[in-house]
């Protein structure tokens, strides 16, 4: 079996925040959260690592985060560009925004050809996450079906006081597996506790705090990228055309279709950490007091590399 590889999702634009917050330091030593993700998965057995990046953020991305870890770990990059669209189709006229994390992870075909792990770049998952996910990746293989794994949080430790969030949304058996997964784009705090919306704030559908929730870290085998491959070209023939500005291809709903047709399985590991993340300029504060404070359990050294 090929040794797992981390692939790192930071091509977004940042939009809500207001800049790359990828490479934004959270501590007075200019760490990044993605430096802290790359150290406890180093530790975890990762020795590769692949960043998905905006052709255009190269060198900053390369000189703040890129060649300071390529000291300890393998670095490659592919690049997620609106011009990577299948044979046959247009970017549509006016058209920005990326084409969504399914077509992300489509980037590292050709690139990625074994067992492999997903994380957000601005996403603090923790440690036990990572070698939970490690584990996994060195001990399964597919059979008859596609055997993949998430690591679940839940929805309550995810929420943010400063905006909607983005959440997939789990329903698991009583074995531990995903069963569904439904991508909720705009999540809030309520007094209840907390609330989507699926048409701008009209109206709300209430959620349990406990649900089970994709933070999207993910483990795969390389199968899924042929999957994605063909969800990719099924995307813009039929969703594009009606949503050319905003339509995204979303790795969670595209699992879900291969649960839902018996081709897959998808273990959900439960992580002891607790997630954060900087979704808006408002949430650093937080982050940065959440790691000074695993820094003083001694979780993290002050300085990482």
């Amino acid at each position: 079996m090929d040794k797992p590889v981390l692939v790192i999702l930071a091509a977004g634009m940042g939009s809500r925040y207001g800049g790359l917050k990828q490479i934004d330091p959270v501590d007075e030593q200019g760490h990044k959260i993605i430096d802290f993700s790359m150290f406890d998965a180093v530790r975890a057995g990762f020795k590769k690592v692949v960043f998905i990046i905006k052709k255009e953020n190269e060198k900053d991305f390369r000189e703040c985060v890129g060649d300071r870890v390529s000291k300890h770990i393998e670095v490659e990059y592919v690049f997620q560009e609106l011009t990577k669209v299948p044979e046959g189709f247009q970017i549509p006229d006016g058209r920005v925004k990326p084409w969504g994390t399914a077509h992300a992870i489509l980037c590292c075909k050709g690139v990625v050809n074994g067992p492999f792990a997903v994380i957000n770049a601005d996403d603090y998952y923790g440690r036990s996450a990572f070698q939970t996910l490690y584990t996994f990746l060195t001990t399964h293989e597919d059979d008859e079906k596609f055997r993949y794994a998430m690591v679940g949080y839940e929805l309550g430790n995810t929420l943010t006081d400063n905006g909607s969030v983005a959440r997939g949304c789990c329903v698991t058996d009583e074995n531990g597996f995903l069963k569904t997964i439904a991508e909720r784009t705009k999540i809030v705090k309520t007094a209840e506790g907390a609330a989507y919306t699926e048409d701008d704030g009209a109206t709300y559908v209430p959620l349990p705090l406990d649900t089970p929730v994709s933070m999207n870290m993910w483990g795969f085998s390389a199968s899924i990228l042929d999957e994605l491959e063909s969800a990719v070209n099924s995307f813009f023939a039929n969703e594009v055309p009606g949503n050319p500005m905003k339509a995204e291809c979303f790795l969670p709903i595209e699992v879900d279709k291969l649960l839902q047709q018996g081709k897959a399985t998808v273990e959900v590991l439960s992580s002891k950490d607790k997630w954060f993340g900087v979704t808006y300029k408002e949430d650093k504060p937080f982050v940065m007091e959440s790691i000074a404070r695993l820094k003083a359990d001694g979780v993290y050294p002050d300085v990482l590399w």
